[in-house]
């Protein structure tokens, strides 16, 4: 029996597909193309990995075929897959809908064709999903793993972070109502990975490019700062890349982590503990990078709202990364590929 993983090419998908392989799994990792799933393949190097490519998510039928032909050998889903485009017409076309119908057309493909055989579907969702940025800076507001984003379809609509925003809650709206509406054909059990920003190295050192993924570009940046000019100003949470990876397989795994919302968040950083960390661990980054101004660095006193994911610690049972391992394990990488370490 396989594990089914969507976004398998991206930074997450990734570290998920290695998440199963080492636990011996065998996976069928969703591509958009086919020259992706030959990628795939040579960069995994195992026999036990598979691809299938789907087109494009907005296609409620991207799933179909897959589940049509592999459906009763698929015991596990993880849904990684879901678009984060920056550069785009409309938000309800390029990331609204495509988001909702990835899930609804992947829990109807499963219903269709493998409703007695999947177990387990896992869907990431985002801190995003959970927090009402309008109460971001109230120190009496705390977020859990019950919280919901409180934006509609048509007021998200307003940039591309409150459209992601939304395209998250409501594709995990969507997979919870279709989970609940459907318990009677379905056999699987549903949980939600909630993750906040994603640190960490890429699987594949040969992934690190000028640019990285949306979330490692916040260190990259400043690693490559020279003055605070060129420092976007951020003050958020984080997690670790393998941290997120495993709290997916277990998962499939775990009866205590059905029907729950894990939110998997472990620090809260602004630019400054990024450099703090970077000055300090980082002898060949001093004096070329800005220094700041290291008192105001957040993680030991973050102001404003509380997020609070004690239950989400509890039901996992292990101990999340530092931040100091989400920034030092990026800066790593970044180093090592650019030959200055």
């Amino acid at each position: 029996m396989s594990v089914f993983v969507t976004g398998a090419t991206g930074f997450l998908g990734k570290h998920v597909v290695n998440e199963c392989l080492e636990k011996n799994y065998s996976v069928i990792a969703a591509v958009r193309t086919q020259d992706k799933g030959d990628a795939l393949i040579k960069q995994f190097n195992n026999p036990r990995l598979t691809t299938v490519a789907i087109g494009d998510l907005e296609n409620l039928d991207a799933f179909e075929e897959t589940f049509k032909v592999h459906g009763k050998d698929i015991k596990f889903v993880i849904h990684c897959a879901s678009p984060a485009k920056w550069d785009i017409d409309s938000y309800e076309k390029d990331i609204l809908i495509p988001a909702r119908n990835g899930v609804l057309g992947i829990l109807e493909s499963i219903k269709k064709y493998a409703a007695d055989s999947v177990e387990r579907f896992v869907m990431t969702s985002s801190v995003m999903a959970l927090i009402d940025f309008s109460k971001m800076q109230d120190s009496s507001v705390t977020f859990n793993e019950d919280s919901w984003n409180p934006t509609t379809w048509e007021s998200c609509q307003t940039d591309p972070i409150s459209a992601y925003a939304g395209s998250k809650k409501f594709a995990e709206q969507e997979a919870w109502k279709f989970y609940k509406e459907n318990k009677d054909i379905v056999r699987f059990k549903l949980s939600t990975v909630i993750p906040s920003y994603i640190f960490g190295p890429q699987l594949f050192d040969e992934d690190v490019h000028e640019h990285l993924n949306t979330s490692n570009e916040t260190v990259n940046q400043i690693i490559h700062a020279t003055k605070l000019e060129d420092i976007s100003p951020i003050n958020a949470l984080c997690c670790h890349i393998h941290d997120v990876a495993k709290s997916h397989v277990l998962a499939i795994e775990e009866e205590n982590l059905a029907d729950e919302r894990l939110l998997v968040t472990s620090a809260t950083f602004a630019a400054q503990d990024i450099l703090n960390y970077l000055n300090a661990d980082f002898p060949q980054l001093k004096g070329m990078i800005p220094v700041g101004s290291p008192d105001k660095a957040v993680e030991n006193h973050p102001q404003g709202a509380v997020v609070e994911n004690k239950k989400t610690r509890e039901l996992l049972g292990f101990q999340f990364r530092t931040l100091k391992d989400c920034i030092d394990d990026t800066t790593i990488q970044v180093l090592k590929h650019e030959g200055r370490l």
